[in-house]
């Protein structure tokens, strides 16, 4: 749902020709409400789609057709799922050898190998859900973090792959799994257990390594985070918020030293952010170069000034037929962000001109069509 459809975004936006292979009525995932009914439109941008019975012997036939040329093949899949269809890494690489087959997965090879996931499973089961809820109260992250982290090492591994199939000629099997990302992402807090001999707290509760790094409320009642992370921050701090008598002591000029005051610092900051208004706090922040961020939701992206001022949100029409904009790849390239090619595509939009394309005659694909095959 959200794994394997955003390599294939990736990629798109990265100029790659992305034909989703979709069963006959379309990927369920159109049909998601909640939580989910932003997933397809999110993830399968920059995508042709074809509409195909996997289990027909001739729409077999179709995707074996697409495989010959194919450069890279994605599947997210239960493991074992690719070799029941009859399009498992063997047989794929007897149709085209150089070809790359990156499987999406739960886990990568060991003993949980034969389980099904989720991102909420890999993050409970990985220590992620643990840090970031408060003691005894395990919270998944706001958004499906993992599933798409899986994908971008998916894309790392093809990117990889390619790059060594330029040397030798040879594709190759790669793949990327939920649950290895969550423990590649809560490496830093292993790694702080190994460095000071004590399991890392949820990040409710963390001891934090810098004095100033909170929310905090603003007169008007909203909230603003803040951080001071160097000592030349908290130099430029104290002069912009006219707190002379800390810059003053020498024991705060270093951060252990404003570490170990932090009962004292904290309040007194507190009372000097409470009695401004918080667009003239956040004003005064940036003057000043502090870390900040005001509390947002994500719905109010759509008019952030910075998203909207050179390509980061990219025009989508939504199933509804309704016109949106969704956040583009988060990256440039001399300063040009990546672009939408193909608009979200209809169950089978592209089915003719694919099958055209590879070499089906028009009398062909309407002999599929009539046979259940194609759509």
């Amino acid at each position: 749902m959200v794994m394997g459809p955003s390599m294939g975004l990736i990629l798109g936006d990265l100029g790659a020709d992305v034909i989703k292979v979709e069963p006959l009525g379309g990927d369920k995932t159109r049909q998601l409400r909640g939580s989910g009914a932003g997933y397809f439109a999110m993830y399968n941008r920059n995508k042709r789609s074809i509409a195909v019975d996997l289990k027909h012997a001739d729409g077999r036939a179709v995707v074996e057709r697409l495989v010959r040329p194919a450069d890279v093949l994605l599947e997210n899949f239960r493991d074992g799922t690719m070799d029941r269809l009859g399009f498992g890494y063997a047989p794929m690489r007897e149709l085209n050898e150089r070809l790359i087959y990156c499987s999406a997965r739960g886990f990568l090879k060991g003993p949980y190998a034969h389980r099904t996931a989720l991102d909420e499973v890999a993050q409970m089961m990985g220590g992620l859900a643990y840090m970031t809820g408060p003691p005894g109260r395990p919270l998944r992250a706001g958004a499906s973090v993992i599933d798409v982290a899986g994908g971008m090492f998916g894309v790392v591994a093809i990117l990889a792959a390619l790059e060594e199939r330029h040397r030798t000629g040879s594709g190759q099997h790669v793949s990327s799994a939920l649950y290895e990302s969550t423990a590649f992402f809560v490496g830093q807090h292993m790694a702080q257990h190994a460095v000071t001999g004590t399991p890392a707290q949820p990040m409710p509760v963390r001891l934090s390594a810098w004095a100033i790094y909170d929310i905090f409320e603003t007169a008007d009642d909203e909230r603003v985070f803040v951080g001071v992370v160097s000592d030349s921050q908290w130099r430029a701090f104290c002069e912009h918020f006219e707190l002379a008598e800390f810059a003053a002591r020498a024991e705060f000029a270093s951060n252990s030293g404003r570490v170990a005051a932090r009962d004292e610092i904290l309040p007194a900051v507190q009372r000097v952010f409470a009695a401004l208004p918080h667009d003239e706090l956040l004003a005064r922040l940036e003057r000043c170069g502090l870390p900040f961020a005001p509390i947002t939701r994500p719905h109010d992206l759509f008019d952030d000034p910075h998203l909207n001022a050179a390509g980061g949100l990219v025009p989508v029409t939504i199933p509804d037929g309704a016109a949106t904009k969704l956040p583009a790849l988060p990256i440039s390239f001399d300063g040009e962000r990546c672009s939408q090619q193909h608009d979200l595509p209809s169950p089978g939009a592209n089915t003719d001109e694919v099958l055209s394309e590879f070499d089906y005659a028009d009398d062909e694909i309407a002999q599929l069509r009539a046979d259940g095959v194609v759509a």
